[in-house]
């Protein structure tokens, strides 16, 4: 999509890439992954306020709800950063550069990103970066066929870790972050802060992170957008539950959960939790968990910025 709004489509560069065998989701990988969701869940439940790391949020039907939640007028985060996009993408790209290295960090179904790569000038490829591996590469291959000229390298690993970027088949002027949708407010100040050092040391001296925040707003407006009427929501959240059933041998009964949405003036952010209903025990990877009644599991924070 080009900024002056006619049909004609971007060229993606002037060499038409080689591209790499498209990856399919291996046994090895599936088993490390589990491994890591269980150790991370594990200790999230047992701390004195419990919680659960939201990435677990986006399995294949966590990520079907989350993007009809994007379709909502009530969540208009979507919505407003797109056409922030459509009409600043042109500028973004001459700051970033021709024959950049774009690196997203959970790169999703990757609406805004086509509205980036279609923007920029001969981008030295693309690497999506996620740790749901399966879904990762679905998306990688179908950009692969939308834009055969592009190399796409996906990369399926935990973001807040260090990355090992794979190398494009051309150099790169630049190595680029890419990191929309507000996703920084997802983390508390101090992972957010480790999150960027870790961005910067992964772009380099000559390196750029193009990043999206979310602004504080009316309360009455941030609050439908985190709990909306259609109830997909409270759907999105409390799926972490079946995916824990289904891939850590739990017990959640999802009839004994709530949700639970509000927004703390204090701290500036959405608060988002899944309430027990009553004094339960539920069993989770060969552990037992004691939830008092009303007792919250945090699932996600969106933290609101002032633009100081």
């Amino acid at each position: 999509m080009n900024t002056a709004g006619n049909s004609t489509p971007l060229s993606l560069g002037n060499v038409r890439m080689n591209q790499t065998t498209p990856e399919t989701y291996s046994g090895s990988e599936r088993a490390v992954e589990c491994d890591q969701m269980r150790r991370e869940v594990l200790a999230g439940l047992a701390q004195p306020e419990k919680f659960l790391p939201s990435k677990y949020l986006y399995d294949a039907r966590g990520a079907k709800l989350f993007e009809r939640i994007c379709e909502l007028d009530e969540y208009y985060v979507t919505r407003v950063e797109t056409a922030i996009l459509r009409e600043h993408a042109s500028q973004m790209a001459e700051r970033l550069g021709p024959g950049a290295l774009v690196i997203e960090p959970g790169s999703g179904s990757g609406i805004k990103t086509r509205m980036l790569l279609e923007a920029l000038r001969d981008p030295a490829g693309y690497v999506p970066v996620d740790i749901s591996c399966e879904q990762l590469y679905d998306y990688a291959n179908g950009l692969r066929a939308d834009y055969p000229e592009l190399d796409v390298r996906p990369l399926c690993a935990d973001f807040t870790d260090d990355l090992d970027v794979p190398e494009t088949q051309r150099a790169a002027s630049r190595r680029v972050v890419y990191f929309p949708g507000s996703t920084i407010g997802n983390f508390s100040d101090e992972n957010a802060i480790e999150l960027l050092r870790r961005m910067r040391d992964l772009t380099g001296d000559n390196g750029a992170v193009l990043i999206g925040v979310d602004l504080k707003k009316d309360r009455a407006l941030l609050e439908a957008a985190y709990d909306d009427s259609e109830g997909l929501s409270a759907a999105f959240a409390l799926n972490v539950l079946e995916r824990l059933n289904r891939e850590l041998a739990a017990d959640f009964d999802l009839d004994e959960f709530s949700y639970l949405s509000s927004y703390s003036e204090q701290a500036g952010r959405i608060e988002m939790y899944i309430v027990s209903e009553r004094q339960q025990r539920v069993c989770v990877a060969g552990k037992t968990i004691e939830l008092r009644a009303g007792e919250r599991i945090r699932t996600e924070y969106s933290r609101k910025f002032s633009i100081d």
